[in-house]
C-alpha cells in the first residue's frame, strides 16, 4: 500500500461524522517551492503520543521538517518530500503501538 492509499484509510478510520466537521488533514504547496502536510491529531488515538522532531536541510532543494505542535503534525519540506512527509506520519503512527489495521 503506498504512502498516499494508507494516509486515505488513517483519515476514513478517523472520521466519524463529527471529527471530520472540525479537524482534518491538509497538503497544499509552499512558494519556496515545497509542501507541507498538517495532520489534526485532536480527538484521534495520536493527540498526546510523543513525537521526536526531524529536521535535515541539505540544501535549498533537499530539506524536511516535520513535528508535532498543537497537537497537529507538521511536515513541510522541499517539492520532491511530499511523499517522505506522509511516509515519517505513517512511520511514527505505526511505531507508537496504537496502529492502525
Amino acid at each position: 500500500m503506498s504512502n498516499l492509499e494508507w494516509l486515505e484509510k488513517w483519515y476514513l478510520q478517523n472520521t466519524d461524522g463529527e471529527w471530520e466537521h472540525f479537524y482534518g488533514v491538509s497538503i497544499g504547496t509552499l512558494d519556496n517551492p515545497g509542501w507541507f502536510v498538517h495532520i489534526d491529531l485532536r480527538e484521534t488515538k495520536f493527540e498526546n503520543t510523543k513525537f521526536d522532531e526531524i529536521y535535515q536541510d541539505r540544501g535549498e532543494n533537499d530539506w524536511i521538517r516535520c513535528v508535532v505542535e498543537d497537537e497537529i503534525f507538521k511536515g513541510v519540506g522541499d517539492s520532491l518530500k511530499l511523499n517522505q512527509i506522509i511516509e515519517v506520519f505513517r512511520n511514527w503512527v505505526e511505531s507508537s503501538k496504537l496502529v492502525i489495521h
